[in-house]
C-alpha cells in the first residue's frame, strides 16, 4: 500500500483528505500541532478503514525540520505529500503583528518550500509519487498575505511540474474557491454575505483534486464558476482585479 503524508488532516480539506485516501488504502501520516486531535482521527481511519495512521505532531512553523525527517526516511517512503495546513491572519496587514505575518508565511511558504524539497528526491529515485500543494483562487486576486503566499504556492507548483517531465513524479496545485471548513471561523471572518452557490464541499473538492491528479494535471480548480474565475482573472484589467479583491465578501468580526 502506498503512504500519504498530509499537513492539516484534522479538518477541513485535509481531514477529506485524509479519509479519501484511507478509503483507497493508503496509510497515512497526520501532521499538525493538535495531538489530540490527531489521535481522534487516527483512531477513526483505522478503525473505519484498516490502514495505517501514523501521528506527527509539530508545528510547521516551528518545527518543520521533524517533518523533514520523516520525508527523508528511506526505510519508510512517502508516496504522496499533501501541503494542505493553513489559515488566515485574523486582522488587516497594518494592523496585524509583523511576528503574526511571518508565522502565516513560514507555514504557507516556507514549510511548503521546505517540505517539498525533502519529499521529492526520493520519490524521483524511486521512479513515482506526488506532491500536491493546496492553493486557492485567491491567489489571483491581490488582497493579503494570505492571497501572495497562495500566488507563490501555485507559481512554484507551476515552475516545478517541467522539471519533473519523465522522472513519473508529479507535483499538482489544487485551488479551490470557498470551501465550507472552519476556516472562515478560526480567522473571525464572517461570511453570510456570500452566496450559497459560491460555497464548495470539502469532499467534492478533494474528489476533484485526486481525479485531476491521475489526469495528470498541473493546476486543479474544482468547481465550474471557479474554473471560469481562474481562466478570467488573468485577463483581465489589473485595476479590475484589484477592485473585486476590495469586494470581498467576507467581513471581520
Amino acid at each position: 500500500m502506498a503512504t500519504a503524508l498530509v499537513t492539516g488532516p484534522t479538518a477541513g480539506i485535509g481531514l477529506a483528505f485524509v479519509r479519501a485516501l484511507a478509503a483507497r488504502g493508503h496509510d497515512v501520516v497526520l501532521v499538525s500541532r493538535d495531538e489530540a486531535r490527531l489521535e481522534a482521527v487516527a483512531g477513526e481511519l483505522r478503525g473505519a478503514y484498516g490502514v495505517g495512521a501514523e501521528v506527527l505532531p509539530a508545528d510547521l512553523a516551528t518545527g518543520v525540520e521533524a517533518v523533514e525527517r520523516r520525508l527523508l526516511d528511506a526505510a519508510r517512503p512517502v508516496d504522496l505529500l499533501v501541503n494542505n495546513a493553513g489559515f488566515a491572519a485574523p486582522g488587516r496587514f497594518l494592523g496585524n503583528d509583523v511576528a503574526d505575518e511571518e508565522y502565516l508565511l513560514d507555514v504557507l511558504v516556507r514549510a511548503v518550500l521546505r517540505l517539498t524539497h525533502a519529499a521529492l528526491p526520493g520519490m524521483v529515485e524511486r521512479g513515482r509519487g506526488a506532491v500536491v500543494n493546496v492553493s486557492s483562487v485567491a491567489g489571483w486576486v491581490p488582497r493579503s498575505t494570505y492571497s501572495a503566499a497562495k500566488a507563490w504556492v501555485t507559481a512554484f507548483s507551476e515552475g516545478l511540474a517541467p522539471q519533473l517531465r519523465g522522472t513519473g513524479v508529479q507535483v499538482m496545485a489544487l485551488a479551490p474557491g470557498f470551501v465550507r471548513t472552519e476556516f472562515h471561523d478560526r480567522a473571525r471572518l464572517n461570511m453570510s454575505g456570500l452566496p450559497s452557490w459560491m460555497w464548495l464541499d470539502a469532499d467534492a473538492v478533494v474528489a476533484a483534486a485526486l481525479k485531476d491528479l491521475r489526469r495528470r494535471k498541473v493546476v486543479s480548480v474544482p468547481g465550474a464558476v471557479y474554473k471560469v474565475a481562474a481562466a478570467a482573472l488573468p485577463r483581465l484589467p489589473r485595476s479590475l482585479v484589484l477592485g473585486i479583491g476590495q469586494r470581498h465578501p467576507a467581513r471581520r468580526r
